[in-house]
C-alpha cells in the first residue's frame, strides 16, 4: 500500500469514493456529508492546500483523507470536556473508503501514515472530530487509541464529538 498526497487528477477518484460515503451515511440514517458537502471545489481545494492524502492498492485509490497541521478554527472551544493536549496537532477530516475495501483495516491505516508525518514533523497531537451518530468512526478512533474529549461545534453549527490521541 502507499500512502502520497493527492494531485489534481485524483479528486475524480476522491468524489467516487465520498459519494459512496454520503450514500452510506443517507442509507444510515446519518445526517452526516449530505446536502453536498463535501463537494468537488472541496476536495480540489484540500487538493491546492496539499492537505489531501490518498491510499493506493496496486496503484489504484483506494480510500482517502485530510490530514491538516493548521489549527482548525472550530477546535478552539470545546464543551463537556477538554483536549488532553493545546500542542500543535494533526487534524484528519474527511477520512472514505471504497466500499469495495471496507473491512480490510484502511482507515487504521491511514490513522498510522498521518502518525508517521506527525512523528516526522515533531508534532504529537492526533485530533478528530465526528457526526454524534457516525457510531462506526467513533469505535475506529477508540481502537486505535483516541480518547473522548467532548463536543464541538462546525462552521454550520452542527454538534460534533471530538477525540485526540497523544502520539509517542
Amino acid at each position: 500500500m502507499e500512502f502520497r498526497k493527492s494531485v489534481k487528477t485524483d479528486a475524480d477518484r476522491i468524489m467516487d469514493i465520498i459519494k459512496q460515503a454520503q450514500e452510506h451515511f443517507k442509507e444510515q440514517g446519518i445526517d452526516q456529508w449530505q446536502n453536498n458537502y463535501p463537494n468537488k471545489e472541496v476536495i480540489n481545494n484540500d487538493i491546492d492546500n496539499e492537505e489531501s492524502y490518498v491510499l493506493l492498492k496496486d496503484n489504484e485509490i483506494v480510500a482517502t483523507t485530510v490530514a491538516s497541521f493548521n489549527r482548525e478554527p472550530t477546535y478552539k472551544t470545546i464543551y463537556e470536556g477538554e483536549w488532553i493536549t493545546n500542542d500543535k496537532y494533526v487534524v484528519v477530516h474527511r477520512v472514505a473508503v471504497d466500499n469495495k475495501y471496507k473491512g480490510l483495516g484502511l482507515s487504521h491505516q491511514i490513522f498510522k501514515h498521518v502518525e508517521q508525518l506527525c512523528l516526522d514533523k515533531g508534532v504529537y497531537s492526533f485530533k478528530v472530530d465526528t457526526h454524534t451518530d457516525n457510531k462506526v468512526m467513533q469505535n475506529l478512533l477508540k481502537k486505535n487509541g483516541f480518547k473522548y474529549c467532548g463536543i464541538i461545534y462546525v462552521e454550520d453549527g452542527s454538534k460534533r464529538v471530538a477525540f485526540e490521541k497523544v502520539i509517542k
